[in-house]
């Protein structure tokens, strides 16, 4: 305010005054201050126009933002929904091109041409999995008879077993479970029949983003760091480095998680494989691949599949096996949380289980099992990135060339050369492939 400033203004050249010895004494008002004696200026507390406090006024300010982020979040899953058939693929393919890029890399790096190197992994990886698809899928038909017998027997034996084991379930109220679950489908075939023709389309979309995937990854793989640099120049002048590094980070992060989940998948796939095929489990190969598969969602997916894989031995093999089963999947488990988790994961990405647990359960609220498979990897590059750009806002690269967030072994870490100046594009390793 006016008169403040005014009362201000004096008291400071009439301490001056007095420091220099010139002068009268110096007032604060019309009070007499001695050279010697300090002099402390409060200022009045401010009131607001409106007679807020500004606790109330800052609550305010943070709602209306709050609630404005919410809503563009809000508008962009309802754009991503209706764009599915063309995000999911994008994402897909993205997670394809960190498990596949250094593959591409070195061969380019052998002399290999960009488009022959990311072809010919391109092609690698498609024999790969249809050949992994054919063997399962043989396998399924010719042991789907035995299983059919198999389970007609283990139903029986669980049967007799719930009976005179220690549930003393008696068999009227198994064959009444049993009349339920056979009016709760008939109930439902409706559900059930529409159900299937919504798979119809679902097939449709799946076919679709197949041969999208197959597009999308085959350019990230041959044009992913001119992608990035394009990316890159849209942004203002001063943002370009910082994001460029950011996303060699995220990228590198990246890279990491998808290797450490494929091998842990593949030690969890292994190790239950390796139980169901002593066990004699029918289709002991296509319940591995589904463990495999499951793998890939964090902490909850191979312990729905091991799940999985024991009911089947139940109705299979009888309750003896799938105890023993079960506690091959209880192993593999702990080996998993205990030592292949910190030992391979904690060198890709340092995540609280708390975190991991709320990402995946998002993803599958908001995307289904697609979100459930891209939460962890998405949580783990934005956590790099606002790292990084939390702590080196200008751009400049982190004290041991290492992605935030990570925890590297000290001989493991090896310097990388930083990305150029403002004046320059970003690097190629800074990009998506």
């Amino acid at each position: 305010m006016a008169w403040m400033d005014e009362v201000r203004a004096r008291a400071h050249a009439r301490l001056e005054q007095a420091r220099k010895g010139a002068g009268a004494p110096p007032f604060v008002g019309d009070i007499p201050v001695g050279a010697g004696t300090p002099v402390v200026v409060v200022d009045a507390p401010s009131r607001d126009e409106d007679g807020l406090p500004r606790p109330v006024r800052v609550g305010a300010a943070w709602a209306w933002r709050l609630l404005l982020f919410f809503a563009v979040a809000w508008l962009l899953l309802r754009i991503i929904g209706q764009l599915r058939v063309v995000v999911i693929p994008v994402i897909v393919a993205v997670l394809l091109a960190a498990m596949f890029q250094p593959v591409a890399a070195w061969l380019r790096n052998r002399g290999m041409g960009r488009s022959t190197s990311a072809a010919l992994v391109l092609v690698a990886s498609l024999i790969i999995v249809f050949g992994g698809l054919g063997l399962i899928i043989n396998t399924f038909v010719a042991e789907i008879g035995t299983l059919s017998s198999q389970v007609g027997d283990g139903v029986r034996e669980v049967q007799d077993w719930l009976a005179r084991g220690p549930l003393h379930i008696s068999q009227q109220q198994i064959e009444d479970y049993i009349a339920q679950a056979q009016r709760a489908v008939t109930e439902n075939r409706g559900a059930l029949t529409s159900g299937a023709l919504t798979t119809a389309t679902t097939v449709g979309e799946v076919g679709t983003g197949f041969f999208l995937t197959l597009f999308t990854l085959f350019f990230f793989l041959r044009d992913g760091d001119q992608i990035w640099r394009f990316l890159c120049r849209l942004l203002p002048q001063g943002a370009r480095v910082p994001t460029a590094r950011a996303g060699h980070y995220s990228w590198h992060t990246l890279v990491a998680y998808v290797h450490a989940t494929v091998l842990v998948a593949f030690v969890d796939a292994i190790g239950i494989g390796i139980g169901l095929f002593a066990l004699r489990v029918p289709l002991a190969l296509p319940l591995a691949a589904l463990v495999f598969l499951g793998a890939f969602i964090p902490v909850v997916g191979a312990t729905v599949s091991g799940a999985v894989a024991v009911l089947v031995a139940l109705v299979a093999v009888g309750p003896v096996k799938a105890l023993i089963l079960l506690g091959v999947v209880i192993a593999v488990q702990q080996l998993e949380g205990h030592v292949l988790q910190p030992l391979i994961m904690g060198r890709a990405v340092a995540l609280h289980p708390l975190a991991v647990i709320l990402a995946i359960a998002s993803g599958v609220v908001l995307a289904g099992i697609v979100g459930g498979l891209i939460a962890v990897p998405l949580l783990a590059v934005l956590n790099t990135a606002v790292r990084y750009l939390v702590r080196h806002p200008d751009g400049e690269p982190t004290p041991d060339r290492e992605p935030p967030g990570t925890e590297p072994a000290a001989e493991d870490s090896t310097p990388e050369e930083p990305p150029p100046g403002p004046e320059t594009p970003p690097p190629a390793k800074t990009s998506l492939a």
